[in-house]
């Protein structure tokens, strides 16, 4: 056996969206990261080991921002034909090769160390090269979704679901209980030319009619088959996740006899493309930090001033006994989008160096049927990289940064493109005091700290390709940095084959993927030297929404120039800083 010992800033445990998140916010602030992840793939429930949509806020223009839009993007430029290998390949790069960050697959966080109230290091154990990982770090951020540092470190947390007296919680039970949403093994199909025959194995549960299946819509277009769930009780959401795999299988399985072989269900050209064997979990260890956010609270519109993400999810409560309950399998109960969700339910209350993301959050049974979808997930994720950033650099736990640096942590987030309800980024001074035109159309929206359309309003500059936008100063200027926010479409759809960042089945005329229509893919920027506009930059392949150009000049004017879309008429800008 080996033994590998490793120092670090930040560790964190599990590399779903976000962990993933989590550690490269944390690594692009400068930090020094491990992550630890117990799967060969990143990603998660997202992963292909899974394979659940990634799905977030609903709403117009509600799309998330940051990191994750960053890997969405990504993913529809470099994989049109939404193959599931580059998807894992694509996460793998976003972490593997990001600098100041080290990833350890294939390794289970099972032991640490305490000092005091503090994490002093997690032991893990690497499955494939048989070496025991010793992480020693200043903070660390469980994006586990079981919370396996939880039991390890005596970290309070909340299990099952809270009496509706506790928190005045309507959809909550009278009594509190152990019962969690369930876990579900997925199935995805693929349509064919031909007819394809099915022989389900012996041991798969056989469904006859859709009588066997009520509440159970199994129409190949219009279900990712979520509702094969099943929910062990109390710590048996995770002790007995084998134990429900080998049922789900049964029920999956047996799901698919049933859409081949027993009735009419336009199925003929279809086959079996895949079965996940590992369980795409819901609900399990929330932690308990210094807030605890519940349904009421949603239903505000979570106007916390300590706001570092957001929701938009209806609470969607998955009845605990999963397919086993005859009828409807969840209730979509209603939550307005966005509500913002506060930094102190990332934190733990009692172990002093502990942030927490994704499923895991301090909230009641209630808020977490919201908050747990994956791309409000990513959002925490990276709140609490950038929030240990903040806490690294000067010193402080998660805590004194609520206590101290709420500002410096908001400021931060709003500049790496995360949209916090009710607040504006703010504009560099150059921006602020430089005389602003285009060629035609209002520019003045490009510097109003609202990088996406809100409240009626585009927020942004839309011009003809070839037209222009333009910063002039009194004086030469010296400008080292480009910040820029591009219209990637932020309405297009959360949820089903539009999602737009894998598929849950695969039709025999599968449409290709792309970057967003309105999303800008040629750009320059030019200087005016000597009253001639000089050519700074000129971008041809841009796929990506937030930009930042580190380029160095010194003129009393620069101009944006929008040459090529990647469908649309326009050239759409929500924000342009310069530094």
């Amino acid at each position: 056996m080996q033994e590998k010992y490793h120092r670090a800033d930040l560790c964190v445990v599990g590399g779903g969206l976000a962990g993933m998140a989590t550690a490269i916010a944390a690594a692009r602030h400068g930090l020094e990261v491990v992550l630890m992840q117990d799967r060969p793939v990143l990603g998660g429930n997202a992963s292909s080991e899974i394979r659940m949509w990634v799905c977030g806020a609903r709403g117009k223009h509600n799309r998330e921002t940051g990191i994750i839009e960053e890997i969405l993007l990504e993913n529809l430029y470099r994989n049109p034909d939404k193959n599931w290998s580059i998807w894992d390949s694509l996460l793998y790069e976003k972490v593997k090769y990001q600098e100041g960050l080290t990833l350890l697959l294939n390794c289970s966080c099972n032991d640490l160390e305490m000092e005091g109230e503090r994490i002093k290091s997690i032991k893990g154990w690497g499955l494939t090269t048989e070496t025991w990982h010793t992480v020693e770090a200043k903070l660390f951020a469980d994006c586990s979704g079981d919370s396996i540092l939880a039991p390890l470190s005596g970290a309070k947390f909340r299990l099952g679901r809270e009496a509706r007296s506790e928190f005045d919680e309507s959809i909550e039970p009278e009594e509190a209980d152990g019962k969690t949403m369930g876990m579900s093994c997925l199935i995805q199909a693929r349509e064919t030319g031909e007819k394809q025959d099915f022989i389900p194995p012996p041991w798969a549960y056989s469904y006859e009619s859709d009588r066997d299946l009520p509440n159970r819509a199994h129409d190949l277009l219009e279900t990712n088959f979520w509702w094969i769930e099943l929910s062990g009780e109390g710590e048996g959401a995770i002790h007995d996740t084998e134990k429900l795999r080998d049922e789900l299988l049964k029920i999956a399985f047996g799901i698919w006899d049933h859409i081949k072989n027993q009735g009419e269900h336009g199925a003929d050209n279809w086959k079996l493309e895949w079965v996940g064997f590992l369980p795409g979990k819901r609900e399990s260890r929330r932690y308990v930090g210094d807030h605890i956010l519940n349904q009421n609270e949603v239903r505000a519109g979570g106007e916390f001033e300590d706001v570092i993400a957001y929701g938009g999810w209806p609470m969607d409560d998955h009845h605990p006994d999963g397919f086993k309950y005859p009828g409807q399998p969840t209730i979509f109960h209603k939550a307005p989008s966005p509500f913002g969700i506060p930094y102190r339910s990332i934190y733990s209350e009692n172990v002093d160096n502990l942030f927490f993301a994704g499923r895991n959050i301090s909230t009641t049974h209630a808020a977490i049927s919201s908050t747990r979808v994956m791309a409000t997930c990513a959002t925490l994720g990276q709140a609490a990289g950038t929030a240990a950033a903040v806490a690294a650099k000067k010193g402080l736990s998660p805590r004194e940064v609520y206590e101290e640096e709420m500002n410096t942590l908001q400021e931060a987030l709003l500049e790496d493109d995360c949209y916090l309800p009710g607040l504006r980024r703010k504009i560099p001074q150059l921006s602020r005091e430089a005389e602003l035109s285009s060629s035609g159309g209002d520019p003045q929206p490009l510097r109003n700290g609202i990088d996406r359309p809100e409240e009626g309003s585009y927020s942004g500059w839309q011009g003809g390709l070839g037209s222009w936008v333009e910063y002039r100063f009194k004086e030469p200027k010296k400008i080292t940095e480009f910040r820029f926010a591009f219209d990637s479409d932020l309405s297009r759809p959360n949820i089903g084959d539009e999602l737009m960042s894998m598929p849950c089945r695969y039709r025999l005329e599968e449409e290709k993927d792309a970057p967003p229509p309105e999303l800008l893919k040629g750009f320059e920027i030019r200087y005016l030297q000597d009253d001639e506009w000089v050519t700074l930059v000129e971008r041809s392949e841009n796929h990506q929404r937030l930009v930042r150009l580190e380029e160095e000049v010194t003129t009393k004017a620069v101009r944006f120039v929008p040459q090529e879309t990647w469908g649309a008429e326009k050239g759409k800008l929500f924000a342009w800083d310069v530094r």
